[in-house]
């Protein structure tokens, strides 16, 4: 799904990191004070900012080798906890974003 040599933990400092595994995106941000990051996974097929946050996910990790191994893991559990909720919101992305 994702793997962290892609993404620079110093690097969320810096700017947010998005990406999506089988009809779920997650978003990883830096909070105000740059000593922990976000992590957001939510459906298909909308962007960050025009999903319902009703639909949105999150849980707050260090900004640490250590906190970016606990987020990876929590995208893996989170994709397994729901797996056919995202894959059920892949197949009908299309149809979602054509009826709005």
């Amino acid at each position: 799904m994702i793997d962290k040599t892609f993404i620079p933990v110093g690097g969320l400092k810096k700017e947010p990191y998005s990406g999506c595994h089988n009809g779920m995106r997650y978003f990883l941000q830096a909070d105000e004070q740059k000593l922990n990051f976000i992590a957001t996974v939510y459906p298909e097929p909308w962007s960050f900012e025009k999903t319902d946050p009703k639909n949105k996910i999150s849980a707050t990790f260090p900004i640490s080798e250590e906190g970016m191994d606990n987020a990876i893991a929590w995208l893996f559990h989170m994709y397994e906890e729901k797996k056919d909720f995202w894959n059920d919101s892949l197949k009908n992305a299309m149809h979602i974003a054509f009826t709005n």
